[in-house]
This record gives structure tokens, sequence and C-alpha cells, in this order.
């Protein structure tokens, strides 16, 4: 990473992996010895959706919401590979290869340790995980990694398109337990809070601000001042995630880790094959770089709350989608210090693909 790459970091991103740690234990400590605070705030949900949660993601990706420009987007046609690319790691190779790699582990290298009851449920846990690709934080992931912000959208809102038509079914079929069934007011209320809202509270301040104060002042003074409001929505979520399953970590951390494995060897997995692609099918980076991101990082937010519906808080299942949140996280910052480390790989963009 260069000197001018560095001095455009902001002190939140430079440090983020510091952060995101010393949340995490924020978060268990709270719940720990706190746990008045995230009793209270767990009465706030909807249709099992955590309201100061879905405040917090609001917060987080409404600044890169605000960058997309509709200019842009109309041009997504130009170049639709990165979107053809996302839509075949997403549904046709991730679900798959979540739920092998976690049998695999869960059923043989890990028997020992967990009984079959348990590596069942842990595998449903993975499947909702798997089967649920990233809305709210890859938004972030593009945005560490200097992704094109119009595309991220479309590649986004295409697979929560799909989401409603494919994520029951697959989690059915992997699971092959017929009355697992999957609350649709609370899927259809994740995407709705996750993406619809901060989208078009973001277009409507752009086209305000612009119309207003013009373009220039937009871009160069109102952006960059809600810059560090993504990181500081990230790091607050992960403190309410870790306070609401405190004890559940205090309990279980053998069990956390044994979880951990597999999803971790899944991340790095599902990003080689999208990012390594990409590359091969002539993508920018600004373009491979988040589909690498969309599909190795999970919607978690829909993962834990369909887990918490269908098998209850305590449940091992709804334990293995927080440890998927536990693990997203950091691994993703590694992941994201590959890519823009590997992004002179990638040829330059060419005149007429979506800016």
């Amino acid at each position: 990473m260069g000197d001018k790459e560095k001095s455009n970091i902001s002190f939140f991103q430079k440090y983020l992996t510091v952060w995101v740690a010393l949340c995490m234990v924020a978060g268990v400590l709270i719940g720990r010895y706190f746990p008045q605070l995230p009793a209270f705030l767990s009465r706030f949900e909807y249709a099992n959706v955590s309201i100061p949660i879905a405040i917090l993601i609001w917060v987080m990706i409404y600044p890169m919401m605000m960058k997309v420009d509709f200019q842009s987007i109309k041009n997504v046609g130009k170049n639709p590979k990165g979107l053809y690319l996302t839509w075949v790691v997403n549904w046709l190779i991730k679900p798959f290869t979540m739920y092998a790699i976690a049998s695999f582990f869960f059923y043989v290298v890990f028997r020992n340790f967990i009984t079959p009851d348990l590596a069942t449920e842990y595998l449903a846990g993975a499947v909702l995980l798997g089967a649920a690709p990233c809305t709210a934080m890859v938004f972030v992931w593009s945005h560490l990694t200097k992704g094109n912000p119009a595309y991220t959208v479309i590649q986004v809102a295409t697979n929560d398109v799909i989401i409603l038509f494919a994520f029951v079914p697959i989690v059915k079929f992997l699971l092959g337990v017929s009355n697992v069934s999957v609350p649709w007011m609370t899927l259809i209320l994740s995407v709705v809070l996750f993406v619809v809202i901060p989208l078009a509270g973001g277009i409507l301040t752009r086209m305000y601000v612009s119309n207003r104060k013009g373009v220039t002042y937009f871009e160069t003074q109102f952006l960059p001042r809600s810059d560090n409001a993504t990181m500081v929505g990230l790091l607050l979520t992960l403190i309410l995630l870790f306070a609401f399953q405190g004890e559940v970590f205090l309990n279980n951390p053998l069990h956390i880790l044994l979880i951990a494995v597999p999803l971790i060897i899944q991340t790095i997995f599902i990003f080689s094959i999208s990012y390594i692609t990409g590359k091969m099918i002539h993508l920018p980076h600004d373009i491979a770089a988040p589909a690498g991101m969309i599909g190795a990082s999970n919607f978690f937010e829909l993962s834990v709350a369909v887990a918490i519906a269908v098998f209850g808080t305590t449940s091992p299942a709804a334990v293995a989608t927080v440890v998927g949140v536990l693990v997203e996280v950091p691994v993703m910052l590694m992941l994201v210090r590959i890519a823009n480390r590997t992004r002179k790989l990638f040829l330059p963009r060419k005149v007429g693909v979506v800016s």
C-alpha cells in the first residue's frame, strides 16, 4: 500500500481491526455484567428483526448509498459480467460448498467433540449463513476496497430479489427437513430495512444537496464528512450483536472455535473463486473486489433472525449464525487487505464501462 493510499485512509479505517476486536470484547462484557441493557433493547423488534440494529445499519451504509449515481447505474448493462459472476457464485456454488464443508467438519473431523444432534443444528446455522449472500455489510467492504458504489448496489439489489425466491427452497433442500419454516415477514422486512430504506434515503439526500449546492460541493465536501459514520455504525452494531449473545460465547468457548473453522475456510474459498474468476473474465478491480466480497460475506442479520425465529434464541443453530458474525468481520478485513494489495494485477477500467 503506497503512501498516497495510506494518507487517504481515515483514523477509523487504519486501525479498524483493533476497533473491531475491542468492540467484540466490549459487547460480550456488556452482555455479561450489564444484561439489563441488551434485555431492554431486545424489546424493540418486529418480525424477529432488531430495530436498534437496523438503525445502526442505516447509519453504517447510508453514507455509501449517497455515493450511488443513477447516471452510472443505467450503464451497468454495458458490463453485465460482474452480475453474472455474483449470481453464479452466490446461488449455484456457495450454499452447496457451505453445506459440504460444514458437514465434513461437524460430522467427520469434529465427531469426537460434537454430538450428532448438535452437529445437525450447527449445520443448520451454517446453511442459513451460506444461503444468504451479504446485503448490508458488503457496502462497507466495497467502500474499503474502493469498489464501484453504483455497480455494488445493482449486484446487491439483484441478489436481494433472488433471495426472495431462492433462500427458502435452498435451505429446505440442503437441510432435508420439510418442517423448517422461514418466516416470510422476517425475510421481506430485512431486505426493506437493510437495503430499500437506506438506498432511498441516500438517493434523496444526493438529489437534495446536489440541487441546492451543486454536484461539486456534494462530492468534495458533503460526502467526506459522512465517511466516519460508516465505521462508527459498524462498531456499534458489533457491540450490540455481541451484547445480545455474550453468555453464549462465554459458555461455549470450544464449540465457538469448532464452528468457526469451517466458516473461515468457506469464506476464504468463496472469495478466492469470485475474485480470481473476476480477473480471468477481465473485470475491473472496482467490480471484481465487491463481487468477491458479496460471495464471501453473509447476510448475517437475516441468518441470525431466521435462526432465532425457527430454532429459538439459545439454540445451537442460532449460536452458529452468531459465530458467523464473529468470524466474518476479521476475516473480511483480511480479504479487504488482500484485494487492495492486488489491485495492480487488474487491468485499468475501459472506456464505456460503468464508472
